[in-house]
């Protein structure tokens, strides 16, 4: 079974790197709940963020998890429900988006759930690819630089968001107060 193979093996750096990508993605999924309390709708979008803070946590911690039939579960039926959120707000930006889609609240929730999505699809797929990408006859690091890209780019975005001044003046309130 994939899960014991990934336990069997040594805990190298690139599992290190992996452990450290989904602790750095729990932290900024429990900090963009966190953020949530002074939206219009904050329980709809702590509970969006607070779920996968949650699942990742829990791969940080034990990546075999993956294979969980209870955590496969929780991580398709909230990648379903994010998916669908995307494509409604998509809908929504084409039709109705006058500025930059970061300009519009509905660009920045989906930018939150893309980013969701791809970082359990990344989670859910890990059992099976992480033990070829950690054995000793590994092609490449190709998974885990997309990891590494998709960890580090919410963080990025917050930067560019915290230093456009521009940007932020044009938000509403709610939104201004939680950088």
């Amino acid at each position: 079974m994939e899960a014991d193979r990934l336990t069997s093996l040594p805990l190298s750096g690139a599992s290190r790197l992996w452990r450290l990508s989904n602790l750095i993605m729990a932290v900024f999924f429990g900090l963009a709940g966190a953020v949530q309390i002074n939206d219009p709708d904050p329980g709809l979008w702590i509970v969006v963020y607070s779920v996968p803070a949650s699942l990742t946590l829990v791969v940080s911690l034990n990546p075999s998890v993956t294979d969980n039939l209870v955590w496969r579960s929780i991580s398709d039926l909230h990648s379903t429900a994010c998916v669908m959120g995307s494509a409604v707000l998509g809908y929504s930006l084409v039709t109705t988006a006058q500025n930059n889609i970061l300009h519009e609240e509905e660009g920045r929730e989906l930018f939150g759930l893309v980013i969701v999505t791809a970082w359990m699809s990344l989670c859910r797929n890990s059992a099976n690819k992480l033990y070829l990408f950690l054995s000793r006859n590994s092609p490449g690091g190709f998974y885990l630089v997309i990891a590494l890209f998709l960890c580090l780019s919410p963080f990025v975005m917050w930067l560019y968001i915290y230093m456009n001044t521009e940007m932020r003046a044009s938000w509403p309130s709610h939104c201004k107060t939680v950088i």
